[in-house]
């Protein structure tokens, strides 16, 4: 049974609409990441589901009971769900343990059990004997694990985090990372994670529902979601890569394509018709070799043990890939590069860099 779900979900605001049609379904225990460029509705889509405001279309499920549909609006108190913004939103004047026992004292818990989970949220988040400090003498990081147990320590069923690490430097962040994924493995909470950083979506979710101007463009596992993207904006937004023309000349499990006046054998969703077709191609997929199309280089940066390329085939932009620190440019600045993997999109269209 899903532990959440959605079905046709609409919000509008002033005549403007900001999500459109989406479904979601999360089982038990599972990690989602809401990825997408800043404005694209994750943060609404979290706050939806959280009850902070009111769908104007569809349903969300909690357990197999509707919260929020037609003439029904259940209040976030209500929805056994913890949230962590990304401000944290602690109490200046509470220390530690008065900030995550908040929640469980405005419920009247009783002192002593509210204590005891209290230090139990704290020990997992590995804050232990932090119950006294003020949270204003506490790092980023630290406050960050304090907003967590506080949702701990209330027992969620779903736990939303709304771009938690985005307040931290970039040596916190990754060390968050790893402390987010070893919370999950010992929790085993169902999470909606939202972030617009690609790498921290890799690094924890189980699925990622890639979403644009409102809309979810595509839900899949990480490895899959980068190796087949459903389109050239879910392969553009996911970066280190490109993608260029191409021409479907042979159907089949892996389509014979037509780059740069190259044939090349490429993997291809089902049914693939002959034709123009876009083809994406990561830093990974290509390589200075004997038996290629025809290059010229236009840059070449030291990345330490490799290089990273820049170069034009004939009539195109410049794309980039990987060699190894063996590689030595030739007199005239001209190459081939070998294609070993692609990955041809169902929809046509002209040449577009993916981001870095």
């Amino acid at each position: 049974m899903a532990v959440v779900s959605l079905s046709n979900i609409g919000f509008s605001v002033g005549g403007a609409q900001i999500l459109t049609g989406i479904d979601l379904a999360l089982a038990e225990g599972e990690f989602l990441a809401l990825l997408g460029p800043s404005g694209c509705g994750k943060s609404t889509l979290l706050r939806l589901i959280a009850g902070f405001e009111a769908a104007s279309e569809g349903t969300i499920d909690l357990d197999a009971r509707t919260v929020s549909g037609p003439g029904r609006h259940v209040l976030p108190e209500d929805r056994g769900i913890g949230m962590v913004f990304q401000s944290y939103a602690l109490w200046p004047h509470l220390d530690v343990a008065g900030n995550v026992g908040f929640g469980l004292r405005v419920r009247r818990m009783p002192a002593a059990e509210r204590a005891r989970r209290v230090a139990e949220a704290l020990e997992t988040v590995g804050l232990a004997g932090f119950e006294r400090r003020r949270v204003q003498n506490l790092s980023g990081g630290q406050r960050q694990r304090v907003a967590l147990a506080r949702c701990l320590a209330m027992k969620p069923r779903l736990l939303l985090l709304d771009e938690p690490l985005a307040n931290l430097d970039a040596h916190l962040r990754e060390a968050m990372v790893d402390e987010l994924r070893r919370l999950h493995r010992m929790t085993g909470v169902t999470v909606i994670y939202v972030t617009h950083d690609q790498a921290e979506a890799m690094a924890l979710a189980d699925r990622i529902a890639v979403m644009e101007a409102g809309r979810v463009l595509q839900i899949a596992a990480p490895q899959q979601l980068w190796r087949e993207p459903a389109n050239a904006a879910v392969a553009r937004f996911l970066g280190r890569g490109q993608i260029v023309p191409g021409e479907v000349l042979d159907p089949g499990p892996d389509v014979r394509v037509r780059m740069f006046g190259h044939e090349v054998r490429l993997r291809a969703p089902q049914n693939m018709a002959s034709g123009p077709a876009d083809v994406c191609l990561r830093r990974g997929d290509l390589r200075p070799g004997p038996d290629g199309f025809r290059a010229r280089l236009i840059d070449c940066r030291p990345l330490g043990d490799t290089y990273l390329l820049t170069v034009a085939p004939e009539a195109a932009p410049g794309i980039v890939l990987r060699a190894e620190a063996s590689f030595a440019p030739s007199a005239d600045r001209s190459l081939c590069i070998a294609v070993n993997d692609g990955w041809v999109l169902p929809n046509a269209g002209g040449v577009q860099a993916a981001a870095e």
